[in-house]
């Protein structure tokens, strides 16, 4: 039955294509595609007539399952469609109507054009249906991996982004840590370092975690792991922005970070600048005749 229901489909597409694109372009303009703004219409139009073409060859080649390697090249584009707009911002709703819209005008241009019984109209309607949920079903599918694959994508930027490696000055390296250390963020953290550690041929790493909201037994883990790490490639540690409450908190849990600590990150600077032979002075001005910090 579906099959027979897809050939007639098939022949109908060779016979009104462009009234069937017309009525479903009109029909996603009338259900608020183009008005968020986040595609065009000349956009639109085209995504419309590729899919239309490309489900049109596909029903030609007599497969009547989407799963079938006919069908490679709708789900090849609807893939592509289902990516774009997830970074577009479109809703899953939104996506799913691409397809789901096109149901209506299939519908409509099938009954004023086709001069089969109710039994045949039944079966070509149900093979239309059929055809086009298993098309939105796969267009959802598609948005969510590509929705996911986004927001991983954004998390790793993210996290790249809240742990830059500074240099204060030559051979010293500042790491300002900022939110929750977890097992991924410190891979990243520690890349990061080791590779600055490296390429400026750093002596000394400041790690400051006035940014880190608590340290726990876990954070600390996390931490001595990027010490020992940077100790490896040569680099001494000195920590630093351990708030009253959270040294607390480390003296409760009994944690043990075996590495110099400072209250801020200028007295840890200062630190790093001693252990290079250098310190910070005041220089008088010759021309205001009033001193400067320099």
């Amino acid at each position: 039955m579906v099959k027979a229901g897809s050939q007639v489909v098939s022949k109908l597409f060779a016979a009104h294509e462009p009234e069937i694109l017309a009525e479903w372009s009109q029909r996603l303009k009338d259900d608020g595609a183009l008005h968020s703004g986040r595609i065009r219409e000349t956009e639109l139009n085209s995504q419309c007539k590729s899919f239309l073409a490309a489900l049109r060859l596909a029903l030609d080649s007599g497969a009547t399952n989407t799963d079938e390697a006919a069908f490679g090249g709708v789900r090849d584009l609807l893939t592509e469609i289902s990516g774009s707009r997830a970074e577009q911002g479109f809703s899953p709703r939104e996506t799913a109507l691409f397809v789901f819209s096109l149901k209506q005008p299939l519908f409509d241009v099938f009954q004023r054009h086709s001069k089969e019984n109710a039994a045949a109209s039944l079966e070509t309607n149900w093979a239309i249906g059929l055809l086009l949920d298993r098309l939105g079903l796969f267009v959802v599918e598609a948005y969510q991996r590509s929705r996911e694959s986004l927001i991983v994508r954004q998390q790793q930027e993210i996290s790249e982004l809240s742990t830059p490696v500074i240099k204060l000055w030559t051979g010293i390296l500042a790491l300002p840590l900022i939110g929750t250390l977890d097992s991924e963020r410190t891979q990243v953290v520690m890349e990061n370092l080791l590779e600055s550690i490296v390429t400026q041929s750093a002596e000394i790493a400041i790690i400051d975690i006035t940014g880190v909201p608590t340290v726990d037994t876990l954070t600390a883990q996390h931490l001595l792991k990027t010490i020992a790490a940077a100790r490896l490639m040569g680099a001494d540690c000195i920590i630093s922005g351990i708030r009253p409450q959270i040294a607390q908190t480390m003296v409760h849990l009994g944690v043990e970070l075996s590495v110099v600590s400072k209250a801020t990150l200028a007295d840890a600077f200062r630190l790093a600048l001693a252990r290079q032979g250098r310190t910070v002075t005041k220089v008088r001005n010759a021309a205001l005749g009033s001193p400067s910090a320099e």
